[in-house]
C-alpha cells in the first residue's frame, strides 16, 4: 500500500510564509543611555547653578557688616545660606533632570519599569556632571568673588587684633616665634612710667636714664617666662632695680610694680589664648556643619534630578 503523498513546503518554504511574531522592532542593540540628553541637562544645571550661587554670594556679602550691631547675625548668615544651597539645588537639577527625561528618544518595545529606571538614571548622570562641572567653576569665578569677600574680613579683623595688642599670638607661639615683641612693649613701657606726684621715694634729681638696650633687656626677660610659666625672683629684683632707677620709686614699690605688671601680662595672654581657643572651636564646629549640610543638599539634589527626569520622560512618551 503507498503512502500518501504529503507536501512539506507549507512548513518549510514552499507554502505560505511563517507568522510576524512580533509586531515592534526590538532595540535590544542600541544604547540605553542618551548622552546628548544628559549632557543637554547637565549643561542647563551647572549654568543655573552657577547663576544662583553668585547671586547668593552677592546677598550674602551685602549683608555681612563690619559694625557692631550691623548686618545680620551669624547665626542669620548661616541657617540662610543652607536654604540657599538647598533652593539652588532644587531649581538648578529639577530643570537638569526635566530636560535630561524630556530630550532623550522614544524606547519603543520597553517595559514600563525599564523606562523608568532609564530615566532615573539619566536625571542622576545629569545632576553627577553638573555637580562636577559646579564645583570646578567653584575654584574660578566663585572662587575669586569669595576670596575677594574673605580677604576683606581678615583685613578687617587683622587691624582689630592688632589694635588690641595681637591677641591671635599666645604663650610659647610667642616666645618661639618673637612675634609677641609689639604686644610685649606696652606692658614693658608701663613698667618705667615717672611715678606719680605724691611719690615719697627717690627725690626727681636722684633719676638716672637707663643703659641703652634696658627696655629690651626686659623684654626678653618677660618673653622667657611665656617658656617658664613664673618670674624668678632674682629677675623681679634686676627689673625692679631699673625700674626704680628710671622712675625714682622706692626698691619695694617697684619690684611690686614689675609683678603687678607681670600678673596683668600673664592674665591678658590667657585670655587671648581662651579667645583664640574658642573661635578656633567655633570654626571646626561651623566647617563641620557646613559640610553635612552641603552633603545633604546634594543628596536632595540628585533625587529632585532623578525624580524630574521620570517626570519628563513620561511627557516625551505621552
Amino acid at each position: 500500500m503507498a503512502l500518501p503523498n504529503i507536501s512539506a513546503t507549507h512548513d518549510f518554504g514552499g507554502g505560505r510564509p511563517l507568522p510576524n511574531i512580533e509586531s515592534e522592532p526590538i532595540q535590544a542593540s542600541s544604547s540605553a543611555v542618551a548622552w546628548s540628553a544628559i549632557l543637554a541637562g547637565a549643561a542647563a544645571a551647572a549654568a543655573l547653578s552657577l547663576i544662583l550661587l553668585i547671586l547668593g554670594t552677592g546677598l550674602g556679602l551685602s549683608s555681612v557688616s563690619p559694625w557692631t550691631y550691623q548686618g545680620v547675625s551669624a547665626t542669620t548668615f548661616g541657617v540662610s545660606t543652607i536654604l540657599w544651597l538647598t533652593f539652588t539645588q532644587i531649581v538648578a537639577s529639577g530643570v537638569g533632570g526635566y530636560l535630561a527625561g524630556r530630550l532623550r528618544t522614544k524606547w519603543a518595545a520597553l517595559h514600563s519599569d525599564e523606562v523608568y529606571f532609564r530615566d532615573t538614571a539619566h536625571g542622576f548622570l545629569a545632576w553627577a556632571i553638573a555637580s562636577l562641572a559646579t564645583a570646578a567653576l567653584l575654584t574660578s569665578v566663585i572662587g575669586s568673588v569669595v576670596n575677594s569677600g574673605v580677604q576683606a574680613g581678615a583685613s578687617m579683623v587683622e587691624g582689630v587684633g592688632t589694635a588690641t595688642g595681637g591677641a591671635a599670638v599666645t604663650g610659647s607661639e610667642m616666645a618661639k616665634s618673637g612675634k609677641g615683641n609689639e604686644s610685649m612693649g606696652y606692658f614693658v613701657d608701663s613698667l618705667f612710667r615717672p611715678a606719680s606726684s605724691g611719690n615719697t621715694g627717690t627725690p626727681a634729681g636722684a633719676v638716672k636714664p637707663l643703659p641703652p638696650g634696658s627696655a629690651s633687656e626686659v623684654t626678653r626677660i618677660f618673653m622667657n617666662t611665656l617658656r617658664t610659666g613664673s618670674l624668678p625672683p632674682e629677675d623681679s629684683r634686676y627689673v625692679g632695680q631699673l625700674v626704680a632707677q628710671q622712675t625714682g620709686l622706692p626698691q619695694k614699690e617697684a619690684e611690686k610694680r614689675v609683678n603687678d605688671t607681670y600678673t596683668r601680662m600673664q592674665t591678658a595672654l590667657h585670655d587671648a589664648e581662651n579667645a583664640v581657643k574658642e573661635a578656633a572651636d567655633k570654626s571646626r564646629k561651623a566647617s563641620a556643619y557646613t559640610a553635612l549640610w552641603l552633603f545633604i543638599t546634594l543628596l536632595i539634589g540628585a533625587f529632585i534630578a532623578s525624580f524630574a527626569a521620570t517626570f519628563g520622560g513620561r511627557m516625551r512618551d505621552a
